[in-house]
């Protein structure tokens, strides 16, 4: 460990330039981590604004419409549900599509009270009104079926790019950070053979450049999680800041912390460990 230590220091430059490209490499995958996950997330909310409304028995007393709510909570896919009058149904249509006293005195018994239904996922829509038509109480559904779908696949698209664009930057990143850490292990071949001439083992000439590596990927994996982090925040305030903007939901990057710590230091072991032990192999043929 003292070994491993004293060559960060030893080898300073490339220790710097290590932890330089360690930092711009896990920055970038965590930005555009970060963006897929608000993406999905807007993708989410505006998911729940697709309303399923379903329309109640008329023959039904109010109480017993009322009832119908907790049939329909009990189906798997519902997220939320919420129960409209009658009477408020046909205020709001008059509100929206009537002119002025057009509809004075209109009897609204004609109407049905009636549920607005939010999924929790729309892939599932199919099944989900037949479970919804079978319920007691429940004559009609109305659906926007081809917004659902449309919803279903953006979230699937989203998430498909996503863990594509995460998967090369991770590839191109680590191919980026172990030529860096092969640069540094050239650096240091004369010192490698001149052990290996003088008896040195394999595991007495590694072990300090595997530490070295681990605490240079741990360093970089530390600043870069840092500077993601009042960067994230930084952007969201200006962002709440404009007007135009306001509407969106950001997720806040606590919620982000748990995962955003296991996978930059994850990366930080991976690519220290790893390509410290894979970059010294060829140098330790002597």
């Amino acid at each position: 460990m003292k070994e491993g230590i004293r060559g960060i220091f030893l080898h300073g430059f490339m220790s710097f330039a290590a932890i330089c490209v360690t930092v711009a490499c896990l920055l970038i995958v965590g930005s555009f981590a970060c963006l897929s996950y608000n993406l999905a997330v807007l993708v989410e909310d505006v998911n729940k604004t697709n309303e399923i409304l379903v329309y109640v028995d008329e023959n039904l007393s109010y109480q017993e419409a009322k009832s119908v709510h907790t049939l329909i909570n009990k189906v798997d896919n519902v997220h939320m549900a919420t129960f409209v009058h009658k009477d408020e149904a046909f205020e709001d249509f008059v509100e929206n599509y009537g002119e002025e006293n057009t509809f004075t005195g209109v009897d609204t018994n004609f109407l049905r009270h009636r549920y607005k239904v939010v999924l929790k996922d729309n892939s599932l829509f199919d099944q989900t009104i037949a479970d919804l038509e079978k319920l007691d109480g429940v004559v009609k559904i109305s659906a926007a079926r081809e917004l659902a779908e449309g919803f279903a696949f953006a979230r699937n698209a989203v998430r498909i790019v996503s863990l594509a664009f995460i998967g090369v930057l991770l590839v191109v990143s680590l191919l980026i950070i172990s030529n860096t850490v092969k640069l540094a292990m050239y650096d240091r071949r004369e010192e490698i053979a001149i052990m290996k001439m003088v008896g040195a083992s394999n595991g007495f000439i590694r072990l300090p450049y595997v530490i070295e590596g681990f605490t240079l990927g741990m360093i970089g994996a530390g600043v870069a999680f840092g500077l993601e982090w009042l960067l994230y925040d930084a952007l969201m305030g200006r962002l709440s800041a404009m007007n135009t903007l306001q509407l969106l939901n950001f997720v806040p990057f606590n919620q982000l912390l748990v995962p955003m710590i296991i996978t930059f230091f994850a990366a930080g072991l991976f690519v220290g460990v790893v390509g410290s032990w894979s970059s010294i192999r060829k140098f330790m043929n002597v």
